[in-house]
């Protein structure tokens, strides 16, 4: 299945039903008066998070929901049947924003999570709510109002612990199959991955954490070179990203801390939050230096990368140095959940 993370689509609500304007007619019973009905509500619309979804592609090629209008109310002071709600099912970590005002409508982080994202129209008032004691044969009657229509974007971000970040053919595709059982593309060429990747980690039984591969981000995706920022928001839910630096890389005239630091760059340029997360740096493929070349190599990438919270000199291809990067995560993750939920620790 194609990976989408991202739709526009049109929302109706149903509109409600129209009250009645009747008069009781009965055989022995002059002037009845009114008995007409009231309209029935409009369908409402709702979006709901669904953990057995991991794509918006229902809504590629659907791009208009309509929910079911009220029934008209009717005489013998029957009232009209409410139209039915409509649900939209989207993968957990779904968005959903207003074109039009770009307000945030919905954050559908947890499954089961429902929001409101089309009122349904009121149904009208049929003419019993009008008599008194000074109009007794009352003809008037409410129309239902019309259901709330929305142009709305979906975005999908996916949910991860921890997030990697560095330029194509970093090695992140190499890392993620390295420390769990995800199995992404992996190739001697730019743009290997095309779409994010999960994966889950697993340092013993009762321990894991879940790891997310975007596609490569070069210099100048804000201008829209190689696939832009188009990704990045699949790591603002992560506790803390990881940033894999070549520290061999093809061209030998390359500098793998000023490459690295114009990612940095575009991070600042798409989100400062983003930005101002946790970051670690992971030195990669340390395995095509020579030996006596590495402790060189590693302090210059460490003086031109500046400060970094924490580092570690692996090599992905054959998982040297990877698992004490796992250890280091889970431990810092399990501090950051106890720090949250003081309560809740043992």
């Amino acid at each position: 299945m194609k990976f989408f993370d991202e739709a526009k689509i049109e929302v109706i609500a149903g509109d409600g039903g129209n009250g009645a304007a009747s008069f009781r007619r009965e055989k022995y019973i002059p002037r009845g008066g009114p008995d007409g009905g009231d309209g029935g509500r409009g369908g409402s619309i709702w979006a709901v998070a669904d953990r057995n979804l991991n794509t918006l592609i229902d809504y590629r090629y659907t791009r208009i929901f309509r929910a079911q209008r009220g029934e008209n109310g009717r005489g013998s002071d029957c009232y009209g049947k409410g139209g039915e709600d409509l649900e939209l099912r989207v993968p957990v970590g779904t968005t959903v924003t207003d074109i039009g005002t770009g307000e945030l409508v919905a954050d559908l982080d947890a499954d089961g999570k429902r929001a409101l994202i089309a009122q349904g129209g009121e149904g009208g008032l049929g003419n019993l709510h009008f008599k008194s004691s000074t109009n007794r044969a009352p003809r008037q009657c409410t129309p239902g109002k019309e259901g709330e229509r929305r142009d709305l974007r979906l975005e999908l971000k996916v949910l991860a612990d921890v997030g990697l970040l560095g330029q194509p053919n970093a090695g992140k595709s190499t890392f993620i199959r390295s420390v769990s059982a995800a199995r992404p593309k992996v190739a001697d060429y730019p743009f290997t991955t095309l779409h994010p990747n999960l994966g889950v980690v697993r340092v013993d039984s009762n321990r894991s954490f879940v790891i997310a591969d975007i596609p490569g981000v070069i210099e100048g995706a804000a201008e829209g070179a190689g696939l832009g920022h188009q990704f990045l928001r699949h790591l603002q839910r992560t506790r803390v990203l990881l940033h894999l630096v070549d520290v061999a890389p093809f061209d030998t005239e390359a500098d793998p801390a000023k490459d690295a630091k114009a990612i940095l760059q575009e991070l600042l340029k798409y989100d400062e939050a983003l930005y101002r997360k946790p970051r670690w740096l992971v030195i990669n493929k340390i395995d095509l230096v020579p030996e006596e070349e590495r402790k060189a190599r590693v302090a210059a990438l460490l003086k031109g990368y500046g400060k970094v919270d924490r580092h570690f000199v692996v090599s992905a291809i054959n998982g040297d140095g990877c698992r004490e990067v796992t250890f280091a995560l889970m431990d810092y993750l399990e501090q950051v959940k106890r720090d949250e939920n003081p309560d809740s620790a043992e």
